[in-house]
């Protein structure tokens, strides 16, 4: 892995948006990402793209959900928030459901050092039977 430090960080002048947030202050947030050049006028080579941001309350905590909306306008991107969050609910559940799988699944190996040292000469193994 890269040392953070010696990271170089540029930003990418020709994949610039203006971002414009809309909020109903009760449900999320729908962020209108406008492609532009690097001298900030409109980029109409390139599309809209819009992404819808929620919270969920679960019993862990608040469950933070970020997501794209499939639209070309902001009307259809409000009409289609409520499916795409939904979507990307249920993808955050099915991912969760997968590391709590695999971390339960996960076998934990004593050290065999310190098993000899518990269970003393012959590792514990039943003998005269």
């Amino acid at each position: 892995m890269a040392d953070p430090i010696d990271t170089e960080l540029e930003m990418d002048a020709a994949e610039l948006y203006q971002e414009d947030v809309y909020t109903d202050r009760r449900i999320g947030t729908i962020r209108r990402l406008t492609p532009v050049k690097s001298d900030g006028s409109p980029d109409p080579a390139r599309p809209v793209l819009f992404a819808g941001q929620t919270q969920i309350l679960t019993a862990g905590g608040m469950l933070p959900l970020a997501f794209e909306i499939e639209a070309t306008s902001l009307p259809e991107a409000i009409k289609k928030f409520g499916p795409a969050a939904k979507v990307a609910l249920d993808e955050t559940v099915r991912e969760l459901q997968e590391l709590r799988r695999q971390a339960s699944s996960q076998l934990v190996l004593p050290d065999t050092a310190s098993t000899a040292s518990i269970l003393g000469p012959g590792g514990g193994k039943l003998r005269g039977r």
